[in-house]
């Protein structure tokens, strides 16, 4: 029994570090926009961490994880910071992050990449598909860089209203260490 043990142990800590590994985020750069009264404005999440064993020659075992800190949002308006921080948007006491996990990764060519991934929001996940280039540099650090738009509402952020657009872009890029 003691040599089966012996043997799992080792084993699984093989498995959990080939599955995920934390990867040191060096710069992350996540910014939201939408209308309100007609004018573009948004503003940024910082507080990125990510679980990531992505290879481009091996997509299918590929993930890619990120977890946003709610609290780092910043609008350069502490009133609108707060605000969006309430549970009347974000409800940052109850849903303090938003998390970002790969389903499936796939090369459409060169550099160019689309993910389907889950989207949790206040507790409310959609699936999206999400188009992203994945680059190196001389050092060997890697940058990702994609997007997506999504409906406020379907994640119970803010009410209705008629001066706030429902349509949010985000944009997002990630460099790490590899």
């Amino acid at each position: 029994m003691k040599r089966i043990v012996a043997l799992i142990i080792p084993l699984l800590i093989l498995v959990n570090l080939a599955s995920a590994q934390k990867v040191t985020v060096l710069k992350s750069t996540i910014k939201f926009q939408l209308k309100n009264l007609g004018i573009n404005t948004g503003g940024s999440i910082n507080g990125l961490s990510t679980n990531m064993a992505f290879n481009p020659d091996k997509l299918d075992a590929s993930t890619i994880e990120a977890i946003l800190d709610v609290n780092a949002i910043n609008t350069d308006n502490d009133l609108r910071d707060t605000h969006l921080r309430s549970d009347e948007f974000f409800d940052v006491a109850k849903y303090p992050t938003i998390t970002m996990k790969s389903v499936s990764l796939k090369r459409k060519s060169g550099d160019k990449y689309t993910g389907q991934f889950n989207l949790t929001i206040k507790g409310i996940t959609k699936t999206f598909d999400v188009p992203f280039t994945y680059t190196t540099d001389a050092s060997n650090n890697a940058t990702f860089k994609g997007g997506l738009k999504l409906n406020r509402l379907d994640f119970g952020i803010g009410g209705k209203s008629l001066v706030m657009g429902n349509e949010v872009s985000v944009s997002i890029e990630v460099q790490v260490a590899k």
